[in-house]
Order: C-alpha cells, then structure tokens, then sequence
C-alpha cells in the first residue's frame, strides 16, 4: 500500500493531471472573471482548496474542481517527492538537481505568498500621521469605546464574521450583537426617494429613515462592494448569562459616512464600517507631496512623498522619499507609491507584506545556474570529445 502511495506521488502521470487541472482551472476563472470580477474570482477559483458548488450558498456546498491552492500544493509534493526519489549525487548532474531546487523554491515562494501576503494601502494628506494601512476590498464592523479621555478602544469584526454568524458575543463588549440582514453589495437611498413602498431595516439611527437595497456584486477593477448589515444590540450579563431589553437595530454601512453613537452599560459607543486596517508598530507623517506632469501637458512625470517614519521602540525618527521604483523597505513591510488624488491634496502609498518575497529571486539565481552549470558540463565535454577526434 505504501509502495503504490510512492509511486503515485512520484508519478508523471500526477504531473500531467495537475497541469491539465491547472489549464482548465484557468480557463474557467478566466471565463468567471466577467461576471465575478477579478478580486472575486481569484478567491473563488485560485485562492482555495476547491471550487465548490453553489459559489455564493450559505448552506450545503459540494466541491466541483480542484482549486489553485489544492493544485500548486500537489504539483509542490509530486516535485519533492519525485526529485527524492530518483537522486544520486553525481557530478554530471549538478545542473538538473540546482534546476530542480530552484523550481522546488518557486512554487513554494508563490504558494507561501498567497497565502500569506497581503496588500493594503495608506491615504495620506499633507501633515496626516497614521500608524496603520486600509484594506482595499476586506471591511469591518469597528465597535469603539470613547468613554476614556485618552484613548478609544476599538473591537474590530471582520465582514466574514458578520456574513457567517447570527449572533456575535465577545468578551470585551458588554452586549452582544444579532445580525438580522447582510448585504454583500447594497444601494442605500432615503425613505423620501424610494420606490415600491420600501421600509427601513433598522429602527435607531440615521439608519430607520434609509432603506436599502440589495444590488449585484461589483465587478469592476476600481469597484467596491457597498457592504451593510441590519445588526441588534442587546446589552447581556457575562455573570449570569441573562440579557437585557434591545437598543434597537441599527444599520452599518460604510455608506453612511460618520459614526452612530448608543450608550450601553455606563459607557459611550460608537459603530463604524470601515476598511479593515492594520495597525503598526510604527507611524509615517506625509511632509509634502510633489506631482510633476510633463510641460504643457497633464501627462503625470514624476510623483513623490517625502515622508517622516517614527518608530519609538528602534529609537527611528527619519526622513524618507518615496517615489517610482524607490521604495521604503521598513520592518517586513514595503511602501510603494501608487497613486494620488485628483486634486493632489493625498498621496496614496501601496503597503505589501510578504514574507516570502525574496524567494523568487532566488529561485531564479538558482535555476540559472543549474542550466549553466548542466550546458557548460555538456559543452565542455562536446569539446574533449572533439579534440580526441580531430586527434
């Protein structure tokens, strides 16, 4: 039994599969792409184990296809294991085992980077200080203390949990929170504009004078996903377990634009949607910002942010400029600078985390020189065996 799993984890039959897999997975997220977008039909067809089936049922599912993370893992073990099974040190064959390790590096920097890479971005005005970057396409329910005088305490719950859970108890809230509507994407108008006799899904807030609207998922490369969810809160007793009368549903969405404050439990609250942030052990102040256009044009040339990175616990206070192809390389993270305003009153800097990043490099370094190496053994000996013949 051992023996067969061997051999067909060393197969190239297995090889062939996975790379056939690989093609029609492609295809088919490809052809998705239309309808889904890019961002969506990334996580549904290559950032996952399998493609299942219905793509957006909350209940019962079937997986249909191997995904991209089920694939590139396979093709990872069947190298691996095919290259350990069939090595002998040799010389002569020092090229293919460097060509080898360098291929073995690749697929595992690119599947480690997957999984663990991740893009934010940092908005930043002139004179802004932030220690923290935004989420292009994740948001969060922020759940904020303001009752201290020095500080807000923030309980951050990601938008999977609000999509997944009925009913949210964490122990640093003294209510919990019932979520009675969610909506992936949403069109919010006010009860004065809307049609067809259409209600509110809240009762407090700004929310109960809003109805909302479920609308198709944004498939644009620039678009967003408007999220909103109809969410309770019903202050409970940890100790005894016993909950107290509702304050009401309150509607959240990054729509509304400002925070919603109740109080609760002799303190002040507030509810924001927001994109989900990551926050820093450091902070980055934005000096000034240049945007430089070609003359007599509005073609951009050159743009730059000369910024101030303050890092207390490294003892760190210095200037930097970041621009085109000059990036900050700071703690793990990588600053880059993407964009601007319309205006050119922000500068908008991409923040890329990735652990793995130096691996393809590597692999590449690697790889050539296991083809030089292998060429040059084979050129070298083409030689000798020329000169003993013209001998």
């Amino acid at each position: 039994m051992l023996r067969k799993f061997v051999d067909l984890i060393t197969s190239l039959k297995l090889t062939i599969v996975c790379l056939a897999a690989a093609m029609a997975l492609i295809f088919a997220g490809t052809i998705a792409q239309v309808h889904l977008g890019i961002h969506e039909a990334q996580q549904r067809y290559f950032q996952s184990l399998f493609v299942w089936w219905p793509p957006d049922g909350r209940g019962f599912k079937i997986p249909i296809f191997p995904g991209g993370h089920l694939i590139g893992a396979v093709l990872l073990i069947n190298l691996i294991a095919a290259h350990a099974k069939r090595f002998h040190w040799a010389w002569r064959k020092l090229g293919i085992h460097l060509t080898h390790a360098g291929l073995i590096i690749m697929l595992a920097g690119g599947l480690f980077t997957d999984l663990f890479a991740v893009e934010s971005h940092m908005r930043l005005s002139q004179g802004d200080t932030k220690n923290y970057t935004e989420d292009p396409r994740l948001m969060e329910l922020a759940v904020i203390d303001t009752t201290g005088p020095e500080f807000d305490q923030v309980t951050a719950i990601p938008e999977a949990l609000l999509r997944r859970k009925r009913t949210i108890k964490l122990g640093s809230l003294p209510f919990q929170i019932v979520v009675r509507n969610f909506f992936q994407n949403s069109r919010l108008r006010m009860l004065s504009e809307a049609t067809n006799g259409a209600q509110p899904i809240a009762n407090q807030g700004p929310g109960a004078q809003i109805a909302v609207e479920s609308v198709p998922r944004a498939t644009g490369v620039d678009d967003r996903d408007v999220i909103a969810a109809a969410i309770e809160i019903v202050p409970i007793d940890f100790a005894t377990g016993a909950t107290a009368p509702s304050l009401g549903i309150w509607l959240v969405s990054d729509a509304l634009g400002a925070p919603q404050t109740f109080s609760c439990a002799g303190r002040t609250w507030q509810l924001v949607m927001q994109s989900a942030r990551y926050y820093k052990p450091f902070s980055v102040t934005l000096q000034k910002f240049a945007h430089d256009r070609y003359a007599g044009t509005e073609i951009p040339k050159n743009f730059s942010s000369r910024i101030t990175l303050i890092d207390p616990e490294r003892a760190v206070n210095r200037d930097v400029l970041i621009y085109m192809n000059h990036p900050l390389r700071y703690r793990g993270e990588t600053f880059y600078q993407a964009g601007f305003q319309k205006d050119d009153q922000a500068s908008i800097l991409q923040v890329v985390h990735n652990p793995s990043f130096i691996a393809p490099y590597v692999a590449c370094v690697i790889v050539a020189a296991g083809l030089l190496v292998q060429f040059g053994y084979h050129l070298v000996g083409f030689s000798r065996r020329r000169r003993t013949a013209l001998a």
